[in-house]
């Protein structure tokens, strides 16, 4: 039974479960983009700024942007350190509300597969970003098994229940992101995996942590008590060790970064 369209809300709760991952994946991908420090930047699906607060940290941008269709999550991205002075409003990622050329550097974090058109929104990156500047993005890659919510949606497909996927997943694989950046006319396109590990105290807080994610959240709502245990127990099952002790849990996201074109 599958459930309806995903929805962001939750600022805190979106920190604690994939805030952290992001943050972890996304340090990975800064390493790899070395990106020059003082650029502009547009974070596009900036959601609660995990990702926006790591950009102003590491990479000392003389201007951050960040769009997300989520008002309660903008809200609280505007709390965070280092983004008091950000500009970040509510927008659509396929009609981001910039001028041409007026930005150095445009990126997506964990955000192309839920944009309804990828290439228009890898259209729109392109275009606000001047010629010779930077355009990049990190996805889990969800068909590929690499989602960190992986052993959960295994166990509601164990129990007769399939929590939703994003509406375009296909647009996380690394074929398919190198195919967005080169039909958006970029050049010097790359691509590479990037593979993490998240650790939990123990099972219970990696269960409850997990229960935190946007689709968790509505699917739980739909089920009954008798479903959430069946659901629960069967995480349990899957995991190495049945889940007793520490668990170290891994997660693979693709990433791509290509110029667009000096003229």
């Amino acid at each position: 039974m599958a459930e309806g369209p995903i929805k962001f809300e939750d600022g805190a709760g979106y920190e604690r479960m994939m805030g952290v991952w992001s943050r972890l994946a996304g340090d990975v991908f800064l390493d790899w983009l070395a990106p020059e420090k003082g650029l502009r930047w547009v974070d596009v699906g900036c959601g609660n700024g995990a990702f926006t607060e790591l950009l102003a940290r590491r990479c000392a941008p003389s201007e951050i942007r960040g769009i997300d269709p989520s008002a309660q999550q903008i809200e609280y991205a505007r709390k965070r350190p280092g983004l008091e002075r950000a500009d970040l409003r509510t927008g659509d990622a396929m009609a981001l509300p910039y001028a041409d050329a007026s930005c150095d550097a445009a990126t997506m974090a964990l955000v192309i597969f839920f944009v309804p058109d990828p290439a228009k929104g890898v259209a729109e990156m392109a275009r606000v970003v001047r010629p010779g500047g930077s355009v990049s993005a990190y996805a889990w890659d969800m068909l590929g098994g690499g989602f960190p919510l992986q052993p959960m949606r295994q166990a509601m497909t164990d129990i007769g229940r399939t929590p939703p996927l994003p509406p375009r997943p296909e647009a996380s694989r690394i074929e398919a992101l190198r195919e967005l950046w080169r039909g958006a006319g970029l050049v010097e396109v790359a691509t590479r995996e990037i593979v993490v590990s998240r650790s939990f105290p123990d099972f219970e807080d990696y269960f409850a942590t997990n229960l935190l994610s946007a689709s968790m959240i509505q699917a739980a709502a739909a089920m009954t008590a008798d479903e959430l245990a069946k659901l629960k127990e069967r995480v349990r099952a899957n995991l190495p060790g049945n889940g007793a002790g520490r668990i170290e849990h891994p997660a693979r996201a693709n990433a791509v970064k290509g110029r667009a074109p000096n003229q």
